[in-house]
C-alpha cells in the first residue's frame, strides 16, 4: 500500500490525465538534475512542475530554487500539500482555458 504522498501524488496525475493533460513522474538519480519536480506536466501547452509534499514535509532550498527556475522561464511551478489539492485542480482547470495568473504563490496548502 502506498504511503501518503505516494497515495497523493497518483491523485494528481490522475487529475492531469482526466483533464486532457499529459504527465510525467519525474525519478532523480546519479545523472539528472537534483531538485526537479516530482511531477512535470503539459496542460493546454503550458508547462507545470509540482512538487508533492505530505501534510508535513517541508521543500528544500533546492526545490524551491528549481520552482523559481521554472517560474523565471514563464513556466508554471508549485508545492502543493493535501490541502491545497482543490486550489491546484483550479489552476489546472483555468489553464486548460487559457486562464492563467502568474502572481499566484508556490507553495500550496
Amino acid at each position: 500500500m502506498p504511503g501518503p504522498e505516494k497515495t497523493f501524488e497518483n491523485k494528481i496525475k490522475k487529475y492531469i490525465e482526466d483533464h486532457d493533460g499529459w504527465q510525467v513522474k519525474f525519478f532523480a538519480n546519479k545523472m539528472t538534475k537534483k531538485g526537479v519536480p516530482d511531477i512535470l506536466a503539459c496542460v493546454n501547452g503550458y508547462f507545470i512542475g509540482i512538487e508533492v509534499k505530505s501534510d508535513h514535509g517541508e521543500p528544500s532550498e533546492l526545490q524551491m530554487y528549481r520552482c523559481k527556475q521554472i517560474r523565471d522561464a514563464h513556466g508554471f511551478a508549485y508545492v502543493v500539500y493535501p490541502s491545497g489539492f482543490e486550489k491546484l485542480k483550479s489552476i489546472i482547470d483555468d489553464l486548460n482555458h487559457d486562464y492563467f495568473n502568474r502572481e499566484d504563490p508556490i507553495i500550496i496548502r
